[in-house]
């Protein structure tokens, strides 16, 4: 469940400013920025947002005529929308809340606000929107709830057969943003496959735990012995038939926040996962990350390449520049690092060495390449040139990755012994070469 935000704004500096501070706050969400109300209307009429700001004055429309035209859908009347102004006048506090205002941003509070102000909207309205996939096979139930959740906000995506629901899911599984939220099913299905099938199919075959995709079955049959075998199937909750509105909805908000927390644990576990193994001033990986990958790295074809690269007389930079500019420099090459090496493995090893693992024949030429890009950098106006040393893993059967760093040392040692900014290779007979010698060969 990824939130997608809508900001309306006629001013393209506000707009700017505005979209940075949800940017810090919440890094994982999606942002549509329009400058017309006309231009929102548009985008809302053929995407899905989960909250939408506006400004109270627009260039086409007044700020309060585009709240209720989003409120004149049926898909966003329960949609979060906030009025962000400079001005909270009488006509916004009197006319706000007919027109459909959830709340409102006032600019005096400043910029700083705006992001924090608006996750906690977000937060607190998490559990109103869900993609919901919704097995039925009576019509007159499928058009009564279907209106019923559509008119709480809910995206729908009706299937009249197991088999259909499972192609919707294994489709959804292509892309984040088309997953289903909450899956809906009826338990006695006419046909083949029954309610108890999809689920055996959810939890068994394609492995969904009831927190990833949860599940609420509907039954007209209230005996105990169905209640228990929808949930020994693995349903999270069942609802009976006739479905009452109030019934049904608190169920759905329920389970639909257990997907959002779900969501939300996942991506800060991501989140977690990537700082343990990334350096935090140079955003290559770090050397715990080498130690726990690289071996599987290297392991994946047999034209691996190990490469140490040193940036020449760092620590003169440092004592005559100060610390700041050596942070540049790192993050310059960090960033450059990551750029030649996209397919590879780049890592800060310590100081101002870093470690390359990659794999491919051009891996020399595109170690040569970066030396002379370095030459390039100038970060803080400090010229920059770095010594590498690379060892090829097929000329050295049998050592690990601890051996083949000792040998790419060895050979960025002969590159600094030659006179620094040099690219030298420890070569298959046990000897330092420079590249212009086997580039040549």
């Amino acid at each position: 469940m990824i939130n997608r935000i809508m900001l309306v704004d006629g001013s393209t500096a506000s707009r700017e400013v505005l979209i940075r501070r949800l940017q810090v706050a919440m890094p994982e969400i999606h942002i549509a920025s329009c400058a017309t109300a006309n231009e929102a209307l548009a985008r809302i009429a053929e995407e899905r947002f989960s909250l939408i700001t506006t400004a109270l004055l627009l260039p086409d429309m007044d700020g309060l005529d585009l709240c209720r035209k989003i409120r004149s859908s049926k898909r966003y009347r329960y949609t979060p929308v906030i009025v962000v102004s400079s001005d909270a006048d009488q006509r916004l506090l009197h006319e706000g809340y007919n027109a459909g205002v959830t709340d409102y941003f006032d600019k005096a509070r400043g910029f700083m606000a705006f992001g924090q102000f608006i996750k906690s909207i977000l937060a607190r309205n998490a559990e109103l929107y869900g993609r919901i996939l919704y097995l039925e096979d009576s019509k007159t139930a499928i058009a009564s709830t279907r209106q019923m959740l559509e008119e709480h906000g809910m995206e729908v995506v009706h299937a009249s057969s197991v088999e259909e629901a499972l192609t919707l899911l294994e489709k959804s599984c292509q892309t984040d943003e088309k997953s289903f939220d909450l899956v809906i099913t009826d338990f006695h299905l006419q046909g083949q496959m029954t309610g108890g099938d999809l689920l055996y199919s959810i939890r068994v075959r394609q492995h969904y735990s009831q927190q990833e995709l949860p599940v609420l079955v509907t039954t007209g049959k209230e005996d105990s012995k169905t209640q228990v075998a929808v949930f020994h199937a693995g349903a999270n909750d069942f609802v009976n038939k006739p479905l009452v509105e109030e019934v049904v909805m608190a169920r759905v908000h329920a389970l639909l926040l257990v997907k959002f927390q779900y969501d939300t644990l996942r991506r800060q576990a991501a989140n977690l996962e990537q700082m343990a193994k990334t350096d935090a001033l140079t955003q290559t990986h770090n050397r715990l990350y080498l130690v726990e990958s690289g071996e599987t790295f290297l392991t994946e074809r047999n034209d691996g390449w190990v490469v140490i690269i040193d940036l020449d007389h760092f620590k003169r930079i440092n004592d005559t520049q100060g610390h700041l500019i050596g942070d540049q420099v790192l993050i310059a090459m960090g960033k450059l690092l990551n750029q030649s090496f996209q397919d590879g493995l780049p890592v800060r090893f310590g100081g101002e060495e870093f470690v390359v693992l990659a794999h491919g024949e051009s891996i020399p030429g595109r170690c040569e390449a970066m030396r002379k890009a370095a030459e390039a950098l100038k970060p803080g106006g400090v010229e920059v040139t770095v010594s590498i040393g690379l060892v090829a893993v097929e000329d050295q059967p049998g050592k690990d990755l601890n051996s083949l760093l000792g040998l790419a040392d060895k050979a960025l040692y002969a590159a600094k012994d030659a006179g620094r900014n040099r690219l030298y290779l420890y070569d298959v007979d046990g000897h330092t070469v420079p590249y212009s010698s086997f580039d040549s060969a």
